[in-house]
């Protein structure tokens, strides 16, 4: 590989992160590129550690980063090895013309040593050269994996792998059999589908098939295109956000006024300039954490958004001395009880959806519900409140009450507006965001990662 090639190389992957969520500053790339020149570039295990280490910044990248690294620098290419004709080092076996008996027989072989031989990564390699390939629209061929699992049928043999691996290892307990059996089956289908997202990107392109395979980091996936498993996974971010949260609306708290004079204090140490007070000392503030108010937009637009923020809400009650939860969407109703400490928040959620008084006639108005909150919950909101709103300020153009909101955040110590629709819909259609946005400061947070940037604005 040439040098010029090499650098267009390491700017496309660069760039491929980047537009798969994975956070590349100009500066990491250029350490990766560092890290080039003091590695053998021919040894393929070491360059993607070297990327990995300069450009990896959580665990939960380094899937996508695994998957974008073997498409940009794929271990084979076709046609630099063997496809299956005649004798193969790995088993003796013709792979080309062999019978499925053979091959299954083979395969369960590999899945019995070590998925790191190369003869395994080989073994996937030829059968997706031999059944990989297959018709799909419009008289056009191209690789899917399906084909090569559904050819060699790998879960089937679990049990002849079990029976096996317990008779050849006495006192393997049967568990621990069936997690390496499992372990390596999903590896034997990963390298599958990685050989053939290799031969896609060698037809259709690499930035074609990287678009459309690699998926976001979890903290990077929008709230509105979230899935319930995402949902289980983004229950993992929510408690150290909380914790972050809590102490920086406490920080802003202890730092928002000083203490009061401590008299005695001053006066002992005005002993040492001749009774002058040239330092007055303060008592120190008595810790304390603030109250939080919560209002949660519940609409089916935003419902997975919701489900996020009340998992935050959830969260919270845990590092606030009084949370207070509100759901709306044209009527609005207090669901603190259903949050209480110990409760399934899963639960919680689906006992909101069909117990709360939250709806009249099913369409978003803001209006409505900020008039109804302060006729009913006004005094959920004081001094040492931090009012929280969630929701994306679409009101389905009723009247947005815009006076009433300006009260009660007037009433509060903070107020907030987190919106998970992106800035450019802001002030489209129905949306008053602007409006909203000019009496409570409205920060666009569509992921964790804005979540988390929202956080550090508090400090």
């Amino acid at each position: 590989m040439t040098r010029e090639s090499l650098v267009d190389r390491h700017l496309g992957f660069v760039q491929a992160l980047r537009e798969a969520g994975l956070p590349v500053s100009l500066a990491e790339g250029l350490d990766a590129a560092g890290a080039l020149t003091l590695i053998d570039l021919a040894d393929r295990n070491t360059l993607r550690e070297a990327y990995a280490a300069t450009l990896v910044k959580r665990p939960s990248y380094r899937p996508g980063f695994d998957v974008l690294f073997d498409l940009w620098f794929p271990p084979v290419v076709s046609g630099s090895y063997g496809t299956g004709a005649g004798e193969r080092p790995d088993g003796g076996i013709d792979l080309e013309h062999a019978e499925i008996p053979d091959l299954r027989d083979r395969l369960a072989d590999l899945l019995m040593g070590d998925p790191d031989d190369p003869a395994f990564r080989e073994f996937a390699r030829a059968m997706v050269e031999r059944f990989g390939r297959v018709q799909a629209s419009a008289g056009r061929q191209s690789w899917f994996s399906f084909a090569v699992l559904r050819a060699l049928s790998p879960e089937t043999l679990t049990a002849r792998l079990l029976d096996r691996m317990l008779a050849e290892r006495g006192g393997l307990p049967e568990k621990i059999a069936r997690q390496q059996i499992s372990r390596n089956i999903a590896r034997f289908q990963e390298e599958v589908a990685t050989d053939v997202r290799r031969r896609i990107a060698e037809e259709s392109g690499i930035e074609k098939i990287a678009r459309s395979t690699v998926k976001p980091p979890i903290d990077r996936i929008d709230f509105l295109r979230v899935t319930k498993a995402e949902l289980a996974q983004l229950r993992r971010e929510v408690y150290p956000l909380a914790r972050r949260l809590a102490t920086r609306l406490t920080m802003r708290n202890r730092l928002g006024r000083r203490g009061r004079l401590d008299f005695r204090r001053t006066v002992r140490a005005s002993l040492s300039t001749g009774g002058v007070p040239l330092t007055t000392r303060l008592r120190p503030k008595r810790p304390h954490k603030p109250e939080l108010v919560v209002l949660c937009d519940a609409s089916d637009s935003v419902s997975t958004f919701s489900h996020f923020t009340l998992l935050l809400t959830f969260a919270l009650r845990e590092q606030f001395t009084k949370v207070r939860a509100f759901a709306f969407v044209d009527a609005v109703d207090e669901i603190t009880t259903m949050f209480a400490p110990g409760a399934d928040v899963i639960d919680a959620i689906t006992r909101m959806a069909q117990d709360a008084d939250i709806t009249r006639f099913g369409r978003t108005d803001y209006g409505n519900v900020f008039e109804r909150f302060a006729e009913r919950y006004a005094d959920a909101v004081g001094p040492k409140t931090s009012l929280l709103i969630l929701g994306d300020a679409r009101s389905n153009y009723q009247a947005p009450a815009l006076d009433t909101l300006k009260r009660l955040a007037g009433r509060a110590r903070h107020a907030y507006w987190l919106n998970p629709e992106p800035r450019a819909q802001w002030d489209t259609g129905d949306s008053v965001a602007t409006g909203y946005g000019s009496v409570v400061p409205m920060y666009e947070c569509r992921n964790v990662a804005q979540l988390a940037e929202f956080i550090e604005t508090l400090d």
